[in-house]
Order: structure tokens, then C-alpha cells, then sequence
């Protein structure tokens, strides 16, 4: 029946129905009803959640060092913890496309915590009792400057586990076939002509130099990403925190992830502008430049096989054609050219919403974390 599958929630606007099987409440349920913008592609990605979960914890944490029940603390760092592992993805159904500075997404962190924290502790789930949302789990805290440290910490760990190991496994790739060309030698072409000679590994040690500076410029953005905005609350003044819960969260976080992460020198800068993260995106639009021009030389040296250029043998992964038997086609190249495109305009996407910070907030947070 309708009285078993839901159950009653309120927040300030009134009453709303919310799933009897879901812990988010009543502030995600009006956003889903607000933004029916995308569906299920368009959802919050999972790192700022699973980063959302970090923060959650450290704060619960830091909140009992100031005096929280030990016994409320203890069930949002296990509800937190979940979170944070990804236990719980099925509770985040609100799409990026919502309020600007991510307070639905805050708010549907807050709940599910608070929720799963409270089922934990043997209460019934909707009743804010024994953990309320606002004055428990996002104790010491805004959406303002939550929302832009877990941004933070998820584009750090994204560079951290994926862009940086997968950027330095290409340079190596490249490095072994530079050496392994390297007694070859072949036509140089500029405008596309003939020009002079060189070897065929001399030309991949351009490639090897491209990517090993692309690491470096990934590298020199990231003592920004690493400042925290948390304890600046809502306009950076730090209104409704203690005394040191700034630092002590951002230590806290750096110890949950292993990352240096530090809290940020000015909260002011750091909930009005995102300048390293369009600092970070301008490192990744210039990698995504290098690797469109590796990729397309290389695919355009492999062309043929009998009427190309023809200089290399690319792998044989898939049939590359529906109407052609035998038909081999460059498509790793091809898939590499559209992330590159693709990265180039997400970096676009990004430098609209960095340059339009307007006064104590920038309201494009949940647009520029997901490009």
C-alpha cells in the first residue's frame, strides 16, 4: 500500500512523501521534484558523494573533540563511513543540475547520514531523532563551504588514483617504443611535407616529453586543490564554528585520504572563487591538447594499409567496419580524440563557471566539479 511504501517528511516548505526504503528525506525529495533536469546520466558523480562522506566523518569527528555525544558522533562516522565506501550510492538521486552552490546535494548528504545514523542507534527513520541532519551531521558547517571541499577532495583523488597513474603508464609506454624505434629512421614532414630525416624514436621522444610535462603541470596546480574551504561556513567568516575546527578538519581529511590537504589561508577566496580548479581543468586542457596531437600523428602514420602512409602497424582490436570484411580501423586513437575534444570543452564549461563568482559565493560549484 501507498502507507507502507512511503512515509511522511517535513522540511520548511511542509509535507512531502519519501520512500520508506530510501534514507535521503524530504529536502532531496522537493529537489527531484524542482530539477527533473537529465535523469540518472546527469546525477551527482559518485566521487564528490563518496568525498562528501569523508568530510561528513572528519567533521563528526572534530564535532565530538568539541563536545558532541560521543554515541551521535560514533553513528554518523559508521553511517559516514558507508558513504564514503560507496555503500550507499542508491540514497543520491539528485542531478548536478540544481542550486549553484550544492546545497541539495549537502542536504541529501545530511539526511542520508543522519537517517542511516539513526536506524543505527535503533530509531525510526524520518524523526531527526537522535541525529538531526542540520544540527548533527552538518554541525560546524554550510553548504557554502562544504560543497567546495568535497569538490576539492574528489578532484584530488581522481588525479591522485586515476589521471596521474594512467598519465605516467602512457609515458612509459611511449618511453619503451622511443627506444625501441629508435635505429629507424624515416621522412621528417612539416606543413605536412617532406622535410627532413630522423628516427621514428626521436619523433615518440617528443611524445614522452609532452606527456612527462603534462605530469608536471598536473603536479604544480595541486597545493591549491589541496586548501580546504571547511570552517569558512556560509560567506567565509567562519560564523557558528569553533576555534580551530578549520585546521583540525583539514587534518583530520588529510588523514582519512592519505592527501596533504591543509585548510585554506582565506576562506573568503575559497568559497567566492575556484580559480585552482580552473587552475587544474587549464593543466588538463593542456594534456588533452597533447594527447589529441599524439593520437592523431599517430593514427595518421598508421594509415593504409595500401594506399596510407603506412609507417606503423597499429593493433588489430576490433572489426572496424559493417559494410567492408577485413576493415581494421585506429579506434583507440579515435576514442582518445573525442575524451580529448570532450576534456576541452568540459575546461570551457569550467572557465564560464570560475569567472562568474559573484560576490561572498560562486554559484556554479556542482557544473564545474562534474566537468
Amino acid at each position: 500500500s501507498t502507507q507502507e511504501a512511503f512515509r511522511i517528511e517535513y522540511d520548511t516548505f511542509g509535507e512531502l512523501k519519501v520512500p520508506s526504503d530510501k534514507y535521503y528525506g524530504a529536502q532531496t525529495v522537493r529537489s527531484t521534484m524542482n530539477f527533473k533536469i537529465g535523469g540518472v546520466s546527469e546525477r551527482m558523480p559518485v566521487q564528490v558523494i563518496r568525498a562528501f562522506g569523508i568530510l561528513k566523518r572528519a567533521a563528526a569527528e572534530v564535532n565530538q573533540d568539541y563536545g558532541l555525544d560521543p554515541k551521535i558522533a560514533n553513528a554518523i562516522v559508521q553511517a559516514a563511513n558507508e558513504v564514503a565506501e560507496g555503500k550507499l550510492n542508491d540514497h543520491f538521486p539528485l542531478v548536478v543540475w540544481q542550486t549553484g552552490s550544492g546545497t541539495q546535494t549537502n542536504m541529501n548528504v545530511n539526511e542520508v547520514i543522519s537517517n542511516r545514523a539513526i536506524e543505527i542507534m535503533g530509531g525510526q527513520l524520518g524523526s531527526k531523532k537522535p541525529v538531526h541532519p542540520n544540527d548533527h551531521v552538518n554541525k560546524s558547517q554550510s553548504s557554502n563551504d562544504t560543497f567546495p571541499t568535497a569538490m576539492h577532495i574528489a578532484a584530488a583523488q581522481e588525479v591522485n588514483e586515476v589521471l596521474l597513474p594512467g598519465l605516467k603508464k602512457l609515458q612509459n609506454a611511449l618511453e619503451a617504443k622511443s627506444k625501441e624505434f629508435s635505429q629507424i629512421i624515416k621522412i621528417g614532414r612539416t606543413h605536412t611535407q617532406d622535410a627532413v630525416p630522423l628516427t621514428l624514436g626521436q619523433e615518440f621522444s617528443g611524445y614522452v616529453q609532452q606527456i612527462k610535462y603534462g605530469v608536471a603541470r598536473i603536479e604544480s596546480t595541486m597545493p591549491r586543490v589541496y586548501q580546504l574551504a571547511a570552517g569558512g561556513t556560509a560567506v567565509g567568516t567562519g560564523l557558528n564554528t569553533r576555534i580551530g575546527f578549520a585546521e583540525k578538519v583539514a587534518a583530520k581529511v588529510a588523514e582519512l585520504t592519505g592527501l596533504p590537504f591543509v585548510t585554506a589561508p582565506n576562506k573568503f577566496e575559497a568559497l567566492a572563487a575556484h580559480d585552482a580548479l580552473v587552475e587544474l581543468s587549464g593543466a588538463m586542457n593542456t594534456v588533452a591538447c597533447s594527447l589529441m596531437k599524439i593520437a592523431n600523428d599517430i593514427r595518421f602514420l598508421g594509415s593504409g594499409p595500401r594506399s596510407g602512409l603506412g609507417e606503423l602497424i597499429l593493433p588489430e582490436n576490433e572489426p572496424g567496419s559493417s559494410i567492408m570484411p577485413g576493415k581494421v580501423n585506429p579506434t583507440q586513437c579515435e576514442a582518445v580524440t573525442m575524451v580529448a575534444a570532450q576534456v576541452m570543452g568540459n575546461h570551457v564549461a569550467v572557465t564560464v563557471g570560475g569567472s562568474n563568482g559573484h560576490f561572498e559565493l560562486n554559484v556554479f560549484k556542482p557544473m564545474m566539479v562534474s566537468s
